[in-house]
């Protein structure tokens, strides 16, 4: 490997999609020390699941839903920012809604020109996998940039 390939390959912005559970803030973690370690900007990520409104509308006002997640995402990102800010990582957030949240995470990477995605797995067991798939699975599958894939030490189980 060139010199000159070995300058390119190192990330400027790194993207981190998070929902906010214990394994995503472990790849925060992970996130944060590559983004200090290159000198980086870090591009954290949340997507807000929009439901089909043929079975979500009964249940719940879609425009609250939508606002409440907002908020709520806006708190947690708040609540990680001075850590951020004292290891002296640059970081910008990302909020979107939509139906495909790997479709979401692939359009951050085009419009943000990230260079770099770490994404955490929750290590899923059960059915849920097989009827949903897994989001780090098609995100594998799609990214043209390098991907770092940090599988959860404690397999959160939700079937």
């Amino acid at each position: 490997m060139s010199d000159a390939h070995a300058i390119l390959s190192i990330p400027k912005r790194i993207l981190l999609p998070t929902d906010f559970s214990s394994s995503a803030d472990a790849a925060l973690e992970m996130a944060t020390d590559l983004a200090q370690h290159f000198h980086a900007e870090l591009c954290l990520l949340n997507v807000i699941p929009v439901f089909p409104t043929t079975t979500a509308y009964d249940f719940f006002p879609e425009t609250e839903f939508l606002e409440q997640a907002r908020k709520y995402a806006e708190t947690q990102f708040a609540s990680r920012q001075p850590k951020l800010v004292s290891k002296g990582v640059k970081a910008t957030v990302c909020i979107e809604s939509g139906n495909d949240v790997a479709g979401n995470i692939m359009m951050v990477i085009d419009r943000e020109r990230i260079d770099m995605v770490i994404i955490s797995t929750h290590g899923i067991s059960g059915w849920r996998p097989l009827v949903f798939g897994s989001i780090a699975e098609k995100v594998v599958k799609l990214v043209q940039c390098p991907i770092l894939l940090l599988r959860s030490n404690n397999a959160e189980t939700n079937a």
